[in-house]
């Protein structure tokens, strides 16, 4: 009878033992499919500006690492301050350079950068009005922290530019500053804006905050 019972008392820890390890293989997995949650939330950029605000979608599915870098400057400050220097009217607006924070610089605007460059994300996605692109210079592989925004379709660009998100909001915004007065700058293009349109912040918020 005393075997007995040691053997049914034996079953019973061998069991409370293998629940307790099965209780402990589960935790984990609620905490990684929070984690998981997430990190897949839905992030847009409000990009504040002197004429306005746009709040921005991104493409991650087409340019993750060009989406990446972007949220990383955004978050660390970098576009704050800044202006966009080149406005070509039915075209694009472009900036992103942190050398337009000094009014000092203006004749180096356009070739600033954050002192790396990003590889090209080349899609099918098309560059109509409203798109994000990463700005370069004639090798693919150089853009930095400039990007444009799309005035109007602008097919020359598929498959040639990173396009990486499109505005959700505040295409009115867009057209205006599109409209700025403009002059001719340093190269003789019809671009450089006769008044400062000045990035005051990008912010990186969760989608759903934004009415």
């Amino acid at each position: 009878m005393k075997t007995i019972l040691n053997w049914v008392f034996a079953i019973s820890l061998a069991l409370g033992s293998a629940f307790a390890q099965d209780q402990k293989k589960e935790e984990p997995k609620k905490d990684a499919a929070a984690d998981t949650k997430k990190s897949d939330a839905k992030e847009v950029a409000v990009i504040s500006t002197s004429a306005g605000d746009m709040v921005a979608e991104f493409w991650t599915d087409v340019a993750p690492k060009t989406v990446e870098n972007f949220k990383k400057l955004a978050r660390q400050g970098f576009y704050d301050g800044t202006a966009f220097h080149r406005i070509v009217k039915g075209f694009m607006i472009q900036g992103g350079d942190p050398l337009t924070k000094d009014p000092s610089k203006e004749s180096m605007y356009g070739t600033g950068d954050p002192g790396y460059k990003i590889n090209a994300e080349f899609s099918d996605k098309k560059h109509t009005k409203g798109v994000l692109s990463m700005a370069r210079s004639r090798d693919p592989n150089s853009a930095g922290s400039q990007f444009f925004i799309v005035l109007d379709a602008a097919p020359h660009l598929d498959g040639q530019y990173t396009a990486f998100g499109k505005l959700i909001k505040g295409e009115d915004v867009l057209e205006k500053i599109g409209n700025t007065p403009v002059t001719s700058g340093p190269g003789g293009e019809r671009s450089k804006p006769k008044e400062r349109i000045e990035v005051k912040s990008i912010k990186i918020v969760p989608a759903d905050s934004v009415k």
